[in-house]
């Protein structure tokens, strides 16, 4: 079995916004998917981790893309371990149609947690360290790691959402996707009939839950660059998230 794995998607039109283009969040969904089968095909995926009160969570995401797909385009996203460390571990993923065009690139760092204490847990314990055989350091991902996100007091609260039913992921806290489409939610369609997303990263510090409000702080930190803070019960980071536009010409 090869150490890449290539996974076949659509952009569903359902999956779309106006223009015709994939959502970014439905863009998340299918890269999650991707890591998933991965590993699960190579026997460390969530199917098999549930079953020994473990369960992989999201730490870190940055998509960085040169363009979106168009509706009802078929592409695919690659994914491969670049990296393992006792409690995380690093994940890359390629976009790219079946022509060979390239639209972007992935950056996700990863934590195996107990599902009954929810504290990290030892990732080289699942079968004598296997995930060490799948790490692939030779195949490029031209994409900054990223960093912290830097924000000050200055940021402004712009916006309250009640977690709901439909935010709940298998882990029972808010799916690591709904954070990002609440982000992308504090602009409007006049925003994005001028600009697109080039790069959007987020990272989650804390878990929130059904019925808790979501509080989004954003700050202005350069030129079409923004960074947002979201809390819970007022004051508890959840997640930073960073979002850089670029004008449509």
């Amino acid at each position: 079995m090869d150490k890449i794995g290539c996974y076949q998607f659509m952009a569903e039109p359902f999956h779309c916004d106006f223009s015709q283009r994939l959502f970014m969040g439905h863009l998340g969904n299918h890269m999650l998917n991707a890591a998933d089968f991965h590993s699960m095909a190579r026997g460390f995926g969530m199917q098999y981790l549930m079953t020994i009160q473990r369960s992989w969570v999201l730490s870190r995401l940055a998509i960085e893309m040169d363009e979106m797909p168009q509706m009802y385009t078929k592409f695919n996203v690659e994914t491969w371990v670049e990296s393992a460390m006792r409690f995380f571990t690093s994940r890359n993923f390629r976009v790219v149609g079946d022509d060979g065009k390239v639209y972007g690139y992935g950056r996700s760092i990863w934590a195996m947690i107990d599902t009954e204490s929810r504290q990290p847990t030892d990732i080289f314990a699942i079968d004598n360290g296997a995930i060490n055989n799948w790490i692939v350091k030779d195949k490029e991902c031209p994409i900054d790691k990223g960093g912290r996100v830097k924000m000050d007091d200055n940021a402004q609260l712009v916006a309250a959402v009640e977690s709901k039913y439909n935010d709940v992921d298998i882990n029972g806290h808010i799916n690591s996707v709904k954070y990002i489409e609440h982000v992308l939610d504090l602009w409007n369609l006049d925003w994005y009939r001028q600009h697109r997303i080039k790069r959007f990263e987020i990272a989650y510090v804390a878990e929130a839950h059904q019925g808790d409000t979501l509080s989004f702080y954003m700050s202005q930190t350069g030129d079409n660059e923004f960074c947002v803070r979201i809390c819970k019960d007022g004051d508890v980071e959840c997640c930073r998230s960073k979002v850089v536009f670029v004008n449509h010409v």
